[in-house]
């Protein structure tokens, strides 16, 4: 994947960092048996999808493909 810039944008950072926090609480808690806190975890887990979604519509992150193609047409020029 050389050359590739696929998920390396703030939104994708941040929403994987929050994900993977809530992962983390989930796992946490099915160790403790406690449902309660593994739902919360995954409450967690789907706010970092949300939260990198509108970073993303904030243009915080990787430009649409075709917006890719005219730019790389328009340096060629």
């Amino acid at each position: 994947m050389s050359g590739s810039d696929h998920g390396h944008t703030p939104a994708a950072w941040t929403g994987v960092t929050i994900a993977f926090i809530g992962f983390c609480i989930s796992g946490a808690f099915v160790v403790m048996a406690k449902p309660v806190g593994f739902w919360a975890g995954m409450v967690v887990v789907v706010l970092g999808g949300v939260v990198g979604g509108v970073m993303r519509m904030m243009g915080m992150g990787q430009a649409p493909k075709k917006a890719l193609r005219t730019q790389a047409a328009e340096s060629r020029a």
